[in-house]
């Protein structure tokens, strides 16, 4: 598939097949330090300098103007980190399923195998945070110049400047404080080669904002959660503050815009966020950890796939910023409920109740939250 042309055939979306594909295509095809990707968008100029024409655009811009931080002098980068001890606690039923199931590889690992594939998955992850939050960075770079608004654009100058915070504290992490990193899981860099590659400037916003930013907002809360380790915990609740409102900035943005477009160009954005949405799944397979650890992929990737549902409760949790806010976007139920049905398949539906990210993204200032707590002691 080349980008900016969905797949037709809905069919095969568990098919371990088409996910290692994808992985081997991309092994073989190293792009070293370097990635280049076509960028066929406009840049537009607005000779409409006034500001507030879009109020809650605005209002998030002042937010943002407010809410920064310094990575180097707002983390205490002294703690010691003790890799093996970021994360301790791992969901019973998942280690039973891998440790005692006779069809798995990792089928009576001993306990410091276990821990190794713990300490390697949180690696794992927060490589592919660091590479998703480069992503963002380009992409909102992109937004400064095809968004046609200016207070869009105003805002988006903002969001440059988080994303560039934010790779720059995870690599910091990454170096510091762990045992170096991963890179960039092909699933995801597909998703961002094909974000940065289409011409439509709501595209950019659907894919980033919506699915990319959606996702990570969700993915750190969890991680926030599991973690005890000081500075992680502080790095990705200041990251989160963020995020909520680059989250929100997308779907106030395609409101309007969405409401304009005919019945096949919604299709075509519904068809656009489902293929984002199983990339994302897909590339939360960890290819690259089994193969780091010299363990058959195919097999944990056939044996992830075929876990009971209660134990994928955490990959569909990922999605319960994305299908809100999708939902808010009029993306589930338009076209007959194509992206319903969809979302349905993947079993993610059940999240269209939660609370949209245009209704919570002050809850997570944790930047304001703290200097007012400063301030009163």
């Amino acid at each position: 598939m080349t980008a900016t042309e969905p797949r037709t055939d809905w069919d095969d979306f568990n098919d371990p097949d088409r996910i290692m594909d994808i992985a081997m295509t991309d092994a073989a095809n190293p792009n070293g330090v370097i990635h280049s990707v076509q960028d066929n968008a406009d840049a537009i100029f607005t000779w409409n300098y006034e500001k507030g024409e879009r109020a809650k655009l605005t209002k998030l811009y002042e937010k943002a103007k407010t809410s920064q931080w310094n990575g180097e002098t707002d983390l205490d980068w002294s703690i010691e980190v003790d890799p093996a001890q970021v994360i301790t606690a791992d969901d019973p039923g998942i280690v039973d399923w891998f440790r005692n199931n006779p069809e798995s590889p990792l089928y009576k690992i001993d306990d410091k195998g276990w821990e190794q594939v713990r300490t390697e998955g949180v690696n794992w992850r927060l490589s592919q945070f660091m590479h998703g939050e480069q992503g963002a960075l380009l992409c909102t770079a992109k937004l400064v110049e095809t968004v046609p608004w200016i207070d869009a654009k105003y805002y988006a100058a903002t969001q440059v400047v988080d994303e560039a915070r934010h790779v720059e504290v995870f690599a910091k992490y990454l170096d510091t404080k762990l045992d170096g990193e991963y890179p960039i899981n092909p699933h995801l860099r597909l998703l961002l080669d094909d974000i940065i590659n289409d011409s439509r400037w709501d595209v950019t916003y659907l894919g980033m904002q919506i699915m990319v930013e959606g996702l990570a907002l969700a993915a750190f809360g969890f991680m926030h959660a599991l973690t005890e380790e000081p500075l992680l915990k502080k790095l990705l609740r200041y990251v989160m503050s963020d995020e909520a409102r680059h989250v929100a900035f997308g779907v106030l943005s395609l409101q309007e815009v969405y409401e304009g477009l005919n019945q096949a160009e919604i299709l075509e954005r519904q068809e656009f966020a489902f293929e984002s949405a199983l990339r994302m799944r897909d590339r939360f397979l960890q290819q690259e950890v089994w193969e780091r650890m010299d363990i058959d992929v195919r097999a944990m990737v056939e044996l992830q796939l075929a876990q009971p549902n209660e134990q994928k409760e955490f990959q569909r949790l990922l999605f319960s910023k994305i299908v809100p806010n999708c939902k808010k976007l009029g993306l589930l139920d338009a076209g007959d409920g194509w992206l319903r049905d969809r979302f349905t398949d993947i079993g993610v539906i059940q999240f269209e109740n939660m609370v949209d990210t245009t209704e919570e993204f002050l809850d997570f200032d944790a930047v304001s939250q703290d200097r007012e707590a400063a301030a009163t002691n």
